[in-house]
């Protein structure tokens, strides 16, 4: 998978751990799977993307961005990333910013 679309799935899955200040260590070992069976990412991939990710402001819509022109035509790979975005989101504490990135990407994803 093309790198660039790595580091926005990343990111995006990234994001969630973010705004609920989540610990990284506990969070890293799903990411890391999700991003392994999913994306091709090596574990030591996934933790590079996952701790690049928390310390960068990146902008949260060009990476959805990215992805929904990587996927415009891809409904089942858009209806599996959200499948995964709402395992990070389930993963731990869910709050109610978490469904608004969640309808939010849902949104931008199935607006192709």
């Amino acid at each position: 998978m093309d790198k660039r679309i790595k580091e926005s799935v990343g990111v995006l899955l990234a994001h969630i751990i973010k705004i609920d200040n989540r610990e990284i260590e506990k969070e890293a070992p799903l990411f890391c799977k999700i991003m392994g069976e999913d994306f091709g990412c090596s574990e030591e991939e996934a933790k590079r993307i996952l701790e690049k990710a928390m310390e960068s402001d990146d902008n949260l819509d060009d990476h959805i961005e990215i992805i929904n022109r990587a996927l415009c035509e891809d409904k089942l790979s858009k209806y599996h990333l959200l499948e995964q975005l709402n395992h990070i989101i389930y993963s731990d504490r869910i709050g109610e910013e978490d469904y608004k990135i969640f309808e939010k990407v849902k949104e931008r994803l199935f607006s192709c």
